[in-house]
């Protein structure tokens, strides 16, 4: 700016604030949350990561329907586990992203394990055999 310029009383740019507004006008984006494809893909081009996901779990669902309850809430708990790898892996998960990326990944990754190890135990014949988490299943059941 040159010195007539701020002799007439012209004051510098102004810069932009770094506090959070006191009224929130609108909600933010989730981080890695944009298209994963251009705009002028179809609808479910640009949202595979979240309909991977629940197209596992579907499938999941439909197994347990059809009788395989083991197999199909593995498959249920597998989806929720490769959701989480996708929010790890990938820098635009598209509406797979609802929260930060660490809270997703939390959530998505203790849900599959959580829903796999109650799986592997599940009775009769359990395929996996954790003294310490079947009596807790226990005893929380009776």
């Amino acid at each position: 700016m040159s010195a007539e310029a701020h002799a007439e009383g012209a004051s510098e740019p102004q810069r932009p604030s770094r506090r959070f507004p006191r009224i929130t006008t609108d909600t933010a984006r989730p981080e890695g949350g944009a298209r994963t494809a251009p705009g002028s893909a179809s609808p479910p081009a640009r949202q595979w990561p979240l309909l991977a996901v629940m197209g596992g779990v579907a499938l999941g669902l439909f197994i347990v329907a059809l009788g395989g309850f083991r197999i199909g809430t593995l498959l249920i708990g597998l989806s929720l586990l490769g959701g989480a790898v996708l929010r790890r892996v990938l820098p635009k998960v598209g509406m797979l992203a609802v929260r930060s990326r660490f809270t997703d990944m939390a959530t998505y990754g203790g849900l599959g394990v959580a829903i796999v190890l109650l799986a592997l135990m599940a009775q009769p014949k359990p395929w996996l055999k954790i003294p310490f988490l079947d009596d807790l299943v226990h005893f929380t059941v009776w």
